[in-house]
């Protein structure tokens, strides 16, 4: 079956994003689907009061991706502010996208900058994060050039 997101009614869009029950699912529907609809932007806004944490998944990536194309009319300050307050307490699924939201203010709003990353920093939670570990970078003290 094919999707396509703009014939689909902002009543059907809503209605697949709250039967999402992965994140891959989650992911690959909202990269390739929520952000190609028409009324995204009216979605996000609903979307951004809801408890269900698949459609606050959906709504702080639009608002990520919103930050990135088009911040203007955002609130950035406020959204700060909600980052601060709800973040540490939200479920990780919706973790994800405010953390990303946070990152994508960080980057693009150089005057909130020190900001972001002391919400970022004080909330500490992917501090913990598990990464792949990777070759040390060279130093002068081992003679390595390479990694």
């Amino acid at each position: 079956m094919l999707i396509q997101p703009k014939k689909l009614s902002a009543k059907e869009m809503d209605r697949l994003v709250r039967s999402i029950s992965y994140v891959r699912v989650a992911d690959w529907l909202i990269a390739y689907v929520v952000k190609q609809h028409p009324d995204k932007e009216a979605l996000r806004q609903e979307w951004m009061a809801t408890d269900d944490r698949w459609v606050a998944r959906a709504a702080w990536s639009l608002t990520a991706e919103r930050i990135v194309k088009n911040p203007d009319g955002l609130d950035v300050s406020a959204l700060l502010d909600r980052i601060e307050s709800e973040m540490g307490s939200a479920d990780c699924v919706v973790q994800w996208t405010m953390n990303s939201t946070l990152a994508e203010i960080g980057i693009h709003f150089a005057k909130l900058r020190k900001r972001a990353l002391a919400i970022g920093e004080t909330l500490g939670i992917y501090r913990d994060y598990p990464v792949r570990k990777v070759a040390r970078p060279p130093s002068p003290r081992s003679g390595s050039t390479s990694w």
